[in-house]
């Protein structure tokens, strides 16, 4: 009774951040392989850089088991990542993989395409995922072999979806039905949703951040990126795989990636009204989130990208 007590009071100090239907199942290379809920799971890499020992997998990927075969949510950051996710699928399932879903356009979300589509899947992702995808892929891939290394990246074909989209896609698999949403972005132009409706069970992508400090880009604006978090939350989700850190719930969602983001540009709202120059930007409080990993590499940046998009609104 007493271990109870403490661990209500650890939740409610914020000090525990799994959820207790979240169950870690095992380890495999880089990644966390929990179980989500019935045939679900996810795949959680690590919070920091991208690097040789993470094969570029920093990031959470998500799994769906049916009868008729699995969905995987986001591919991996190269193809070597995308062999150490398809060992994280073995652990679980031996069903095959018949459909990829990229949520976006970052590396992770598609450099192991090649490979799971030379197994027989099918790739689907937005449109202007697809555009981001296109437009980056020289820079994704130079930045992504300096990061993870020459041997790393050896084999990497970045290859683009079979099946697009412009603003929603749905299927079913062996009675599973999926749903999938772009609504303006989030971390990157055309991120998207993954939504199961009968279960209940989205997968974030980039539109959610946990655990570590989300990094504002110039394309989308901060300003989509909350329109995109509050279409998300309407559909009300028990279980969240958000793009980054652990399986969680749309409380933990809510207060490390939409409440950050709401809190940055009122602030920084008020400090351009107040004449602020984008010189002293960077020093307002972010205290709030500074337990988040990556806080000191991202939070002054945040700031100065925020008041650069604010500026002339």
């Amino acid at each position: 009774m007493q271990s109870f007590r403490v661990v209500i009071l650890l939740v409610m100090f914020g000090l525990v951040t799994e959820t207790a239907w979240a169950k870690r199942l095992s380890v495999v290379g880089s990644l966390e392989v929990y179980e989500v809920s019935k045939n679900i799971y996810a795949f959680v890499g690590e919070l920091g850089q991208r690097n040789k020992k993470n094969l570029g997998n920093n990031a959470t990927f998500g799994l769906v088991v049916t009868p008729r075969g699995a969905v995987l949510v986001d591919s991996g950051g190269s193809k070597k990542g995308a062999e150490e996710i398809d060992r994280a699928i073995r652990s679980v399932t031996d069903k095959a993989v018949k459909y990829v879903i990229n949520t976006g356009g970052q590396d992770h979300r598609w450099f192991g395409n090649q490979y799971f589509r030379s197994k027989g899947a099918k790739i689907i992702t937005s449109l202007s995922a697809l555009d981001d995808q296109e437009e980056r892929t020289s820079i994704e891939y130079a930045v992504m072999a300096q990061l993870i290394g020459k041997k790393a990246i050896a084999g990497t074909e970045p290859e683009t979806a079979d099946i697009d989209f412009e603003d929603k896609y749905s299927f079913s698999l062996g009675g599973v039905d999926f749903e999938i949403h772009m609504l303006g972005g989030g971390h990157s132009a055309g991120d998207s949703f993954v939504w199961l409706p009968k279960q209940k069970v989205v997968f974030g992508g980039d539109i959610i951040f946990t655990q570590r400090l989300l990094a504002v880009r110039e394309i989308p604006s901060s300003g989509e990126w909350v329109k995109s978090f509050e279409a998300l939350a309407r559909f009300q989700p028990k279980y969240v795989v958000p793009g980054h850190g652990k399986p969680t719930d749309m409380q933990q969602a809510r207060k490390e990636t939409y409440d950050y983001l709401v809190y940055l540009r009122k602030t920084v709202k008020a400090h351009i009204k107040q004449e602020g120059e984008m010189s002293t930007v960077a020093a307002i409080d972010q205290s709030r989130w500074k337990g988040l990993a990556n806080f000191k590499e991202l939070a002054r940046r945040n700031a100065m990208a925020v008041y650069d998009e604010m500026e002339f609104e």
